[in-house]
């Protein structure tokens, strides 16, 4: 059954980009970001990435690997409100494969609601409101659990992976898709810059609103770094850990088997 934090300590205090905020206000401050900019989420990705998120995406699904059959198959992505890796992952499986959409912001999922209508993938993508700390969900239900983009917003992040944990079957894989730490000298200055001078620029003249992407980025930075967010997951208890850092460390994707 879901485990209820409801009754944890609210009075840590935590990061909101490079802001300190009390632990309990955090989740609304992204919540506000993300209602704001929900309409136009997916074309600023193409916009901040110059279409790179895509092809990031592509590898996550892959290490999905859905099955290419009617043997059934349900994935979680947690954080994917506008469906993005859910409906890769259905258009790559075959007609066992379902995808269940948790996100804790209506705006984002009422975007995905529309699109699954749309690519008429509505009756095998559903979407649920929750939040990653605490999944509605019993144990042991999913076959794969994805999070692309969105773990660095959750506010207590230890929690929302063991949650991956508990909802995951023995054997089911977690991956996670997240920003990283450039690693090559020279790139890492030139995307110092690109992130906090044009970002959000974009966001002011795309998404209208340059606060959001700026906090998008300076979340970035503040997010654990790769080997760091292993330990975590290990921590966790997943087992065989692996990280894959791709285009120079700009984005991570992190794994691990519940075995």
């Amino acid at each position: 059954m879901p485990t209820d934090h409801s009754q944890d300590s609210p009075s840590q205090d935590t990061h909101f980009g490079f802001r300190t905020v009390p632990l309990a206000e955090k989740q609304a401050l992204v919540d506000d970001v993300f209602h704001t900019v929900a309409r136009r989420y997916d074309l600023m990705n193409d916009l901040m990435s110059a279409g790179l998120h895509r092809a990031w995406k592509d590898v996550l699904v892959t290490g999905v690997n859905p099955p290419k059959s009617d043997r059934p198959f349900h994935l979680l992505d947690v954080a994917g409100g506008t469906g993005d890796i859910s409906f890769r992952t259905v258009a790559a499986g075959g007609a066992g494969t379902r995808a269940t959409v948790c996100d804790i912001n209506t705006d984002m999922l009422e975007v995905g609601r529309e699109r699954a209508f749309q690519r008429g993938v509505d009756d095998v993508v559903e979407f649920v409101e929750g939040n990653a700390e605490n999944l509605p969900f019993p144990d042991k239900s999913f076959d794969a659990y994805t999070i692309a983009f969105g773990i660095r917003n959750v506010p207590r992040i230890e929690l929302a992976l063991k949650e991956a944990y508990r909802v995951l079957k023995p054997g089911s894989r977690f991956q996670c898709l997240e920003f990283s730490t450039v690693d090559i000298p020279g790139l890492d200055r030139l995307y110092d810059l690109y992130s906090f001078n044009v970002i959000p620029r974009i966001g002011s003249m795309v998404a209208g609103d340059a606060d959001a992407y700026q906090y998008l980025v300076e979340s970035i930075r503040k997010f654990p770094k790769p080997q760091a967010f292993a330990r975590m997951i290990a921590e966790a208890g997943f087992r065989r850990v692996d990280v894959r850092m791709m285009s120079g460390g700009i984005v991570a994707l992190h794994s691990g088997w519940r075995l």
